[in-house]
């Protein structure tokens, strides 16, 4: 059996994901606070959680992730994948650090501890954004959170070794998710650079969330992985 964990799987990136692996023979446990209405079949389990609520992760996930490891599946994956958009705003500080952080930080530590006596092939993936590394004004915490969780990946990564768990991160690369409708419908006053998003929509260079999924599916989930690394959508 092979098994992925991914987060997020209500629409976007994490649904295209969690479809093309379920494509593919593997048993998916979707986590979110919903699910998309394709996801279904005998390998397919949905998890309602909203990660924002880190005091629950563990409390919710702990017996899925032990049960599934006592099956030693030949391939475990945790995709850490959901996300949301932040602004300096008091009120959303706070959530937007906790969904695209200390939430995928606790999975992770969850899934270690969980496949720790796992043999068979084990990863972690961090969806990360070039907003690790690029400073988008209007979007400080996300930009805070993804060069956290890059870090994060890199300090997992050293301590598991090369024998251990394997942790990357991905920059997806732009894909065409509410997320980007978002960003783009903001007024400038808000979102200084909403017209580098306009412009990734009129300008065609969206790539479809099913055509992404497919290349991270095969490069990234299944192919062979250098512990520790950053990888880019331009690499796949």
């Amino acid at each position: 059996m092979q098994l992925a964990i991914v987060t997020g799987v209500s629409r976007g990136l994490g649904e295209s994901i969690a479809a093309a692996l379920l494509s593919r023979g593997f048993h998916v446990l979707g986590v979110g606070r919903k699910s998309a209405a394709r996801l279904t079949g005998e390998g397919y389990r949905f998890v309602a959680l909203d990660l924002g609520e880190l005091s629950a992760i563990d409390a919710t996930l702990a017996a899925p992730f032990e049960a599934y490891a006592r099956l030693q599946p030949t391939a475990a994956c945790l995709v850490n994948n959901a996300g949301v958009a932040g602004r300096l705003a008091t009120d959303e500080i706070a959530h937007s650090l906790a969904v695209n952080l200390a939430a995928p930080a606790a999975l992770a530590n969850l899934f270690c501890r969980a496949f720790a006596g796992v043999r068979g092939d084990r990863r972690i993936v961090n969806v990360s954004s070039g907003a690790a590394q690029s400073a988008l004004p209007g979007s400080a915490i996300y930009c805070v959170a993804k060069a956290g969780l890059e870090m994060l990946s890199r300090s997992l990564a050293a301590e598991q070794g090369d024998s251990g768990i394997r942790v990357v991160s991905l920059r997806p690369g732009i894909v065409d998710t509410d997320m980007q409708l978002f960003q783009r419908s903001q007024p400038e006053d808000v979102l200084p650079t909403v017209g580098m998003f306009k412009d990734f929509y009129t300008s065609g260079r969206l790539v479809a969330p099913d055509v992404a999924a497919a290349k991270i599916v095969d490069k990234v989930i299944i192919g062979p992985v250098e512990q520790g690394r950053q990888y880019s959508y331009a690499e796949l």
